[in-house]
């Protein structure tokens, strides 16, 4: 016998849904009552959405699901840091981060299982690629961690690159912002990228919310050999299609450089993303480099020549802002995140 897996709810934005009134021959209006239940009341069940007729759940039962998981583990850090472990089906995980940082809970969230980017210093690049998560199994993983209600704001800079699944960040960050949906401010939602630029430009025309680039090296040939994605979306096409771009408006633009010793955190480098970078009103964010067992071969700056760094782009007029390491303890820190639970195939 076998049976068919229902469709998730969760993830459908406000027209998907009038298109599953439309299929089961139920009235419009059910799709704005669907829409506030999943984004509004969070309900976790069919059975919830106490406005729909008996009938209505009924026929909305045969073919589809919330969608809600909980989930399988978490851990805490010495710091406060807590990371999630999710089942996201045929035996994938993935990890998922709340970070509490006063009155701020910022939410890192992964849009894949593993990662097709293969950075060299990165513990999810090396862990290889196991599939594209669904607008449910991101939204799921805001919706179901402990720190849900209290959340201020989300990074997608978890597991994979955002926009090599881009169909799928952008059906969420709708639900995020959508008035229909949770109604976030986009300025309260970050998504990270290496730079692909033709999803790029379809990220910058269908959403506002903030945008960082993981840069790591202003010169392209040592770019590549710590990321090799830089071969196929070269850093060049990227920063030209920023420079088209209008940043008048709330949007932020940021740019990740993860400090290595010996590597990339000199004065010829700092002086290198100076040039680089001028006349975009962006911000770098600097970061320690946080070892893995994965990358012998790579170490973090020592903090006088971090110091260095970010002094030398402050003094030449740019805003640069050093991160604090957090959750490193139990492998949350950025650069870290790799269920070990993944199996070893990759996913094509």
């Amino acid at each position: 016998m076998t049976t068919t897996s229902k469709a998730d709810l969760l993830g459908l934005t406000l027209p998907q849904l009038q298109e599953v009134c439309g299929q089961l021959a139920l009235p419009a209006f059910n799709a704005k009552q669907m829409a506030e239940w999943l984004y509004k009341k969070r309900a976790t069940d069919i059975d919830q959405f106490s406005n729909l007729s008996l009938r209505t759940r009924a026929a909305l039962k045969e073919g589809y699901c919330i969608g809600r998981s909980k989930p399988v583990s978490c851990s805490t850090s010495s710091d406060g840091t807590r990371k999630y472990l999710f089942a996201v089906g045929e035996g994938r995980h993935i990890e998922t981060v709340y970070i509490p940082d006063g009155e701020r809970g910022t939410l890192c969230v992964s849009s894949q299982a593993g990662c097709r980017m293969a950075c060299r210093f990165c513990a999810t690049g090396m862990s290889g690629y196991h599939g594209n998560l669904t607008a449910s199994q991101i939204l799921n993983q805001i919706l179901s961690v402990d720190e849900a209600e209290s959340l201020t704001n989300i990074v997608f800079m978890g597991m994979g690159e955002p926009l090599d699944n881009l169909d799928a960040v952008l059906q969420a960050t709708t639900a995020l912002t959508a008035d229909w949906g949770m109604a976030w401010s986009p300025r309260r939602i970050t998504v990270s990228t290496v730079g692909l630029a033709a999803p790029l430009k379809r990220f910058l025309a269908e959403s506002q919310c903030h945008l960082a680039i993981s840069l790591h090296s202003p010169f392209p040939d040592r770019r590549q050999a710590i990321m090799p994605a830089q071969q196929r979306h070269p850093l060049a096409a990227t920063l030209s299609l920023l420079r088209e771009y209008n940043w008048r408006g709330q949007r932020r633009l940021s740019f990740e450089y993860i400090l290595f010793k010996g590597l990339n955190d000199d004065l010829m480098h700092a002086s290198a993303l100076v040039k680089l970078l001028h006349g975009l009103p962006c911000r770098v964010n600097l970061i320690p480099f946080h070892p893995n067992a994965g990358a012998p071969q790579f170490q973090p700056s020592p903090q006088a020549a971090v110091s260095r760094f970010q002094q030398y782009l402050t003094s030449h007029g740019m805003t640069a802002t050093l991160r604090t390491s957090r959750g490193q303890d139990i492998d949350a820190a950025c650069g870290l995140l790799a269920s070990k639970q993944n199996p070893s195939t990759d996913i094509s």
